[in-house]
């Protein structure tokens, strides 16, 4: 069995896209997947696929969220090879009480990637942007609200995305390895 990394753009944050925990979890166990495990209240979730592909399993979760929980995200999953590889190929170093400025940005479909590069004429230092082979990352020196690229990030430019901070991208990485 594979595993996976499910994440849901945009819930929880206010009052719109509310998802309990628990419904997350137990619509992922309804779809098959074993071992589900979620972080946080901010749909994400890793778990264990005997088939398909990340795409396969986005298109899937995402139709269950629409007809069974009234919800209309954008989901983006993730094999644990590839966070892994986010991880690793992070040349953003910061202490670890900048972890929370620190974002990764992912898609679902790695040629989407390329459109975030027009944030990057937009991150000024201190901010930092770097494009990945798997994700982007954006460091906001003073948070994403006071930064232009993470300010654009949550607009039309980062219509395609979601986005983890660091810290929780570690943990995520943690719990994927210990499946």
């Amino acid at each position: 069995m594979s595993v996976f990394v499910a994440l849901l753009r945009g819930v929880n944050v206010g009052q719109a896209k509310r998802v309990a925990m628990a419904d997350w979890r137990r619509l992922l166990a309804d779809l098959g997947f074993d071992d589900v495990s979620t972080l946080l209240n901010s749909g994400n979730a890793v778990f264990r696929a005997g088939q398909g592909q990340s795409q396969q399993h986005a298109a899937a979760i995402q139709a269950a969220l629409a007809s069974r929980l009234g919800l209309d995200v954008s989901v983006t999953v993730l094999a644990r090879s590839r966070l892994k590889a986010v991880v690793k190929q992070c040349v953003v170093v910061l202490p670890e009480a900048d972890h929370t400025r620190l974002l990764a940005i992912f898609v679902q479909d790695r040629v989407d990637l390329g459109a975030l590069a027009a944030i990057a004429p937009l991150a000024l230092p201190p901010d930092q942007f770097v494009m990945g082979e798997q994700a982007a990352y954006l460091y906001c020196a003073a948070g994403i609200l006071q930064s232009r690229a993470g300010k654009a990030l949550l607009g039309k430019a980062g219509a395609s995305a979601t986005t983890r901070n660091w810290a929780t991208v570690l943990k995520l990485h943690a719990m994927a390895q210990a499946l």
